[in-house]
């Protein structure tokens, strides 16, 4: 690892501990106890092969290629600090960003419900940020289904011939917001509405966090573009090797 690339795992570290220690209680990442038992086993069933491929996913990455561990720190960190981060709602709630998206453009989606569970423990732990009971409802939401699209949205506007920068913008703040409609939608299941049912209670959870999710995508997707350029700058050998910048790029 270069000093300059020491120097940005040491910014993402201390952002961590400066944002993240402050817990909000209603933060977007589902609370401990509010989802039914049931709700928390089935959503943790579904994450098992998610996980399973995203293991051999980051072990098959770091065989013969351990320049990669560096990045792969730097993915998880950069969830880590910007998904601390609440900003409260005009609807009394919380909203924040996710970060996923880089690790998804970096290494793929499974590889980052992997760095996503490890993120949501450490947050339900030691920051009172989302719940034990609700880790595999939040994984599946911001650790599975977000890189996912992210993933796509990326690989789709490279067919598309679609500047590089547009693209990772574009696969962050998609995948930013695609999280928060499935975390909207497990709410809505868990807690249907009398009136209309499962549809009509995502669209009111839908509705609370509209006003602060829509601006914190677009915030998270210039972020994201950022931290890449910053990456393609320092580490371009590092981006070469896993195959994100091509021979003449780096």
């Amino acid at each position: 690892m270069t000093k300059r690339q020491k120097q940005v795992v040491t910014m993402l570290g201390a952002w961590a501990l400066v944002f993240g220690i402050v817990p909000a209680a209603n933060a977007m990442h589902i609370m401990e106890g509010y989802l039914p038992v049931g709700y928390c086993i089935m959503w943790g069933v579904l994450c098992i092969p998610f996980l399973a491929a995203g293991f051999f996913s980051i072990k098959k990455t770091l065989t013969g290629n351990r320049r990669a561990i560096t990045l792969l720190a730097m993915a998880g960190a950069f969830i880590f600090v910007i998904s601390s981060l609440k900003i409260p709602s005009v609807t009394g709630s919380c909203s924040h960003m996710t970060g996923t998206g880089l690790g998804a453009i970096l290494f793929g989606p499974s590889a980052v419900s992997i760095l996503g569970i490890i993120v949501l423990l450490f947050q339900a732990i030691l920051l009172a940020h989302g719940g034990l009971t609700t880790l595999g409802a939040n994984t599946f939401s911001m650790a599975i289904a977000g890189p996912f699209v992210s993933f796509g949205i990326y690989k789709l506007c490279q067919k598309m011939k679609v500047n590089r920068k547009i693209g990772v913008f574009l696969a962050a703040c998609i995948g930013d917001l695609f999280t928060y409609c499935v975390t909207s939608i497990q709410l809505a299941f868990a807690y249907p509405s009398e009136t209309g049912g499962v549809a009509a209670s995502a669209v009111k959870f839908l509705g609370v966090f509209a006003p602060t999710q829509l601006p914190l995508a677009i915030i998270e997707g210039i972020l994201t573009v950022i931290i890449v350029i910053a990456l393609e700058t320092y580490a371009s050998p590092e981006l070469k090797s896993i195959g994100f910048l091509a021979a003449e790029e780096a």
